[in-house]
């Protein structure tokens, strides 16, 4: 199984990154998809997650109304939006496969997870 983040980059505050994770190896539809996110010296924090059946996505409080989590099971892909960034969105972003998860579940519980791409916004 493979899970390959990519579109992170440096972007200004204010601005926006659409990060994708493209799942092989897995059959994607049966998984809940997660981001997660690490910024340097802190823990890891949960992100966005989507459902295997694609119900309401789940998002952290600091991340509802600027990100966006969505998927494309013919494309086995899951993608975050993130717009009006803050220098605090700062993290490497990992992405997660949880088989038949509700999006609920914490990171611990995860099957897979992706190498990170990373995310720096400037102020």
């Amino acid at each position: 199984v493979q899970l390959q983040a990519s579109g992170g980059g440096l972007v200004q505050a204010g601005g926006s990154l659409r990060l994708s994770c493209a799942a092989s190896g897995l059959t994607f539809r049966n998984y809940a998809m997660g981001w997660f996110r690490q910024a340097p010296g802190k823990e890891g924090d949960f992100v966005a997650a989507i459902s295997w059946s694609g119900g309401t996505p789940k998002y952290a409080e600091s991340v509802k109304g600027r990100f966006t989590i969505s998927r494309d099971n013919a494309k086995n892909t899951v993608y975050l939006q993130m717009n009006s960034l803050k220098p605090e969105d700062t993290a490497v972003y990992f992405c997660a496969a949880d088989r038949f998860g509700s999006g609920t579940r914490p990171g611990e519980k995860y099957d897979y997870w992706g190498q990170g791409t990373q995310v720096t916004v400037s102020s």
